[in-house]
C-alpha cells in the first residue's frame, strides 16, 4: 500500500471518528424520542420495546408547536427577506461608487459583526416607537442583525459582475431601479440564497432576543417554546427530545436544500471583488 493510500485511509478513519461526536447525539435524540417516559429517562442507546410514534402528536399538542411554528416562520422569513433586499441594494451602490464615504460606510457595517446588541437601549427604542411586543419590532431587529454579514457577502459577489452590463442597460434606457432588479439582481442568485438561508437560520435559532423583546406567550417562536415546555415537562425526556427534533427538522431541511448555494455563495462572496 502506497503512502498516499495510507494517508487517505487514516484521514477517512479520523473523519468518521470525528463525525461520531455529531452522530451519537442525533441518534440519542431520535431513539429516545420514540420511547416511553420511563425508558427515555435512562438515556441509553437501546431501542424501545415499542416505538412510541404518538409522542410526536402529543408533543405538538402539549407544546403548542403549530402556533409557535408559524410565529417562527413569519419572523424568520420576513426578516430575512427584508435584510436581503436592503443589503443587496446597499452593496450595489457601495461597489459601484467606491469613494471615501462609501468605503467608510462599508467599514462601518463591520461593526455589526463584532458589536453585541444592547438590549436595554433596544427595548427603550421599541417602547418609544410603540413596537415592543410586536412582530413588526422583532422582525426589524432580526433584519438589522442580519445586515452586516449579508453586506459582506454581496459586496464581494457584486464586484465580479461586469460594469459593462450596467452601461449596456443604461444605454437601452434602464433607470437605476430597473438596472438593479432586472439586470444585476438575477445574477446574484447564489449569494442571495446563501444570505437568505443564513439570516433565516439566525432568526429561527435566536433564543435570547425574543426572550427579552417579546413578553407575550402567543408571539413566541419554537426555540422559546422548548424553554417553556422544559419548565413544565422537565421529567418527560421523551417529550423533550421529541420537541427538539420537531424544532430542528424545518431548518435542517432548509439547509440541506440550499447547501449547494451556500457553498457557492460563501466562497464567491469571500474571494471576489
Amino acid at each position: 500500500m502506497t503512502r498516499n493510500a495510507i494517508y487517505l485511509n487514516v484521514k477517512e478513519i479520523l473523519t468518521w471518528l470525528l463525525s461520531l461526536s455529531v452522530l451519537i447525539p442525533i441518534y440519542l435524540l431520535i431513539i429516545n424520542s420514540l420511547k416511553t417516559s420511563s425508558e427515555a429517562n435512562t438515556m441509553n442507546f437501546q431501542f424501545p420495546d415499542i416505538f412510541q410514534w404518538s409522542n410526536y402528536a402529543e408533543a405538538i399538542d402539549k407544546g403548542n408547536l403549530v402556533h409557535s411554528f408559524f410565529n417562527s416562520l413569519l419572523m424568520s422569513t420576513v426578516s430575512a427577506a427584508i435584510s436581503i433586499i436592503v443589503t443587496s441594494m446597499a452593496a450595489f451602490i457601495l461597489v459601484r461608487n467606491k469613494d471615501k464615504w462609501n468605503k467608510f460606510i462599508y467599514n462601518y457595517f463591520f461593526l455589526g459583526l463584532v458589536a453585541p446588541l444592547n438590549y436595554v437601549s433596544t427595548i427603550k427604542v421599541l417602547q418609544m416607537v410603540h413596537l415592543q411586543n410586536t412582530f413588526t419590532g422583532i422582525i426589524l431587529i432580526f433584519a438589522t442583525l442580519g445586515i452586516p454579514f449579508a453586506v459582506f457577502l454581496y459586496y464581494g459577489f457584486i464586484g465580479s459582475v461586469p460594469r459593462e452590463l450596467d452601461e449596456a442597460a443604461i444605454i437601452d434606457g434602464c433607470g437605476l431601479g430597473r438596472l438593479f432588479f432586472n439586470v444585476v439582481f438575477p445574477l446574484l442568485k447564489p449569494v442571495t440564497i446563501t444570505g437568505f438561508i443564513l439570516n433565516f437560520l439566525g432568526a429561527w435559532n435566536d433564543f435570547v432576543t425574543p426572550l427579552y423583546l417579546l413578553n407575550r406567550q402567543d408571539k413566541l417562536g419554537m426555540i422559546n417554546s422548548i424553554y417553556n415546555f422544559f419548565g413544565v415537562h422537565f421529567n418527560d425526556w421523551n417529550m423533550i427530545f421529541t420537541i427538539i427534533i420537531l424544532t430542528v427538522l424545518p431548518v435542517l431541511i432548509l439547509y440541506i436544500l440550499g447547501q449547494r448555494y451556500i457553498i457557492t455563495g460563501m466562497t464567491s462572496g469571500s474571494v471576489k471583488g
